[in-house]
């Protein structure tokens, strides 16, 4: 079946296939949060992007292979409530920003902007996004195949960036900093992940940034 990026919680991980790296995406908790399983074909390392809840599906999800790395996006309990038991299961290196990183159950490796996480042979950029959290991050992973591929936790969904609960000074950060990282730099064919719901592209997205900017959210 063809990658949709359309799961629901206790569905099937839904898979794309790149010539480098496999993407599983599921489902999670009852925020219906999604989670990241990344592979690299070469090694077979596996990194998870958010252990937000139900751990037994993770753990399940990465199977014999195990994880190398946790990345959470951001310091909000709705994505990583099963990040200690993930951790304590698999031995992975937990990872965050350190403007949240010590909101989170488990001591994490720090990650700053520009900096980059490896799963086997394939290298994600980290991309600091100031708003919904103060530690909020992407990961872009630039595939040499094929378009770039962003996974943007809270920070943007189709439709709009994320929530910052009617602070003007926090959503002008968040949408200076999605404009000028990620729409001003990558091309419209980038792929993104969101935290929850369905997947978009900066292309579909682009037009409807003044709009944005003009509703304040």
């Amino acid at each position: 079946m063809p990658y949709t990026g359309d799961v629901s919680r206790g569905a099937a991980a839904d898979v794309r296939e790149l010539d480098d790296l496999v993407i599983s995406k599921v489902s999670v908790g009852p925020h219906d949060n999604n989670a990241y399983l990344l592979r690299c074909r070469a090694t077979g390392e596996q990194l998870l992007i958010d252990a937000a809840n139900d751990a037994d599906t993770l753990l399940a999800l990465a199977g014999d292979a195990g994880l190398a790395t946790v990345v959470t996006t951001h310091r909000h309990g709705d994505h990583w409530q099963a990040l200690a038991e993930v951790v304590a299961a698999t031995g992975a290196t937990p990872i965050a920003h350190p403007d949240d990183a010590d909101e989170l159950p488990v001591k994490a490796r720090t990650v700053a902007e520009g900096q980059t996480v490896r799963v086997g042979q394939a290298e994600l950029e980290v991309i600091h996004l100031v708003g919904h959290t103060p530690g909020s991050i992407a990961l872009l992973y630039r595939d040499p195949h094929g378009h770039p591929h962003l996974f943007t936790g809270d920070s943007l969904f189709p439709g709009g960036v994320g929530n910052t609960w009617g602070d003007p000074q926090a959503f002008a950060s968040l949408l200076h900093d999605v404009e000028t990282k990620l729409f001003d730099r990558l091309p419209d064919d980038t792929w993104f992940y969101p935290g929850h719901g369905k997947d978009g592209t900066l292309g579909r997205e682009r037009p409807s940034l003044p709009e944005w900017r003009t509703r304040g959210w």
